[in-house]
């Protein structure tokens, strides 16, 4: 990879701020959404987001300056000693993407070092045992060789798609795009796994891990497998009774607002709300909502000489 602070377009003095600003515009620019037809702009969308990984972690990036990783993040000392650097190079740091083209960096993953010293001189001689090393790096019985990093989303999901598991397309680090299914029951900040779909290493490819993050809505609100929803009506609803249009996430339907009904009666709609784990719907709780006009010259010439002589408050000790 070319030199991170070129990649960029920063100064090797720029700071946290100036270094993020400039991966947020190209990442916004370069991003496989946004380029389908054009292969190397996803070839430089994945420079820019390795180059960034590099300069926003402190710890990498004091080690690149000092000359002790490469753009890479692999040690510049032979076999990785002497500076500390780790093995960046061959398993690779957990690389994480926001769907909407932002970052965000994880754990690293280990490096089998038996696995780098018999590539290094030869492999293993007669008898299955090591050349050169023999048994001096442990040399007995090693492990599988690692697999690639795992590669992690945050994929943001509107509150009407998560309450009816609408399919989500999401874009891989890799140019691809894939529709996602909902799991049953979905909550904000639950993880989902896609085997294979990460960073690929000696041992295979690594996995993608997608967070779900459920947005907020202007008038639903969740409650468990529900979803309320304060529904105004107007006076003479409330007293003669109505039938009335209400938003569901399914759409709109009609509900009955019986004659009489009081402001804070809640109504419920049946197999409107969240899908449970079981896979069967939650419901819609309506909570009715009287809106008295502030300043109407007919209702107050209507209501002229009358009063409720009910004691509402009788009940609250006053």
């Amino acid at each position: 990879m070319a030199d991170p602070y070129s990649t960029l377009g920063v100064a090797r003095s720029a700071g946290e701020k100036d270094i993020k600003s400039a991966y947020r515009k190209l990442a916004k620019e370069l991003h496989p959404d946004r380029n389908k037809d054009n292969p190397k702009a996803s070839e430089r969308f994945s420079e820019v987001t390795r180059a960034y990984d590099l300069l926003s972690d402190k710890d990498k990036r004091a080690k690149f300056d000092r000359g002790e990783i490469d753009a890479d993040g692999n040690p510049t000392m032979p076999f990785g000693f002497g500076g500390g650097g780790g093995g960046g190079g061959f398993a690779g740091a957990q690389r994480g993407y926001r769907h909407d083209g932002g970052f965000e960096a994880g754990g690293a993953e280990g490096v089998d070092l038996g696995d780098l010293f018999e590539g290094l001189f030869g492999g293993r001689g007669a008898g299955g045992q090591g050349a050169g090393f023999g048994g001096g790096f442990g040399g007995g019985r090693r492990g599988p060789p690692p697999k690639g990093a795992n590669v992690t989303y945050r994929l943001k999901v509107p509150f009407t798609d998560a309450a009816t598991r609408a399919p989500q397309r999401i874009t891989l680090a890799d140019g691809k795009s894939i529709d996602l299914k909902l799991p049953a029951g979905v909550e904000d900040g639950q993880q989902m796994r896609l085997g294979g779909k990460g960073e690929q290493g000696p041992g295979g490819f690594g996995d993608a891990i997608i967070t779900i993050e459920i947005e907020s809505h202007p008038f639903y609100e969740r409650d468990g497998d529900s979803i309320r929803l304060d529904l105004p009506i107007t006076l003479d609803e409330a007293v003669h009774g109505a039938k009335v249009k209400v938003p569901t996430v399914d759409g709109a339907v009609m509900l009955t607002v019986a004659p009489g009904s009081s402001s804070g009666k809640t109504l419920r709609l049946k197999g409107r709300g969240f899908t449970r784990k079981n896979g069967e719907r939650g419901d819609q709780l309506v909570t009715l909502m009287i809106d008295v006009p502030a300043d109407d010259a007919d209702l107050k010439t209507r209501l002229e000489g009358w009063t409720d002589k009910r004691n509402l408050r009788g009940k609250l000790g006053v």
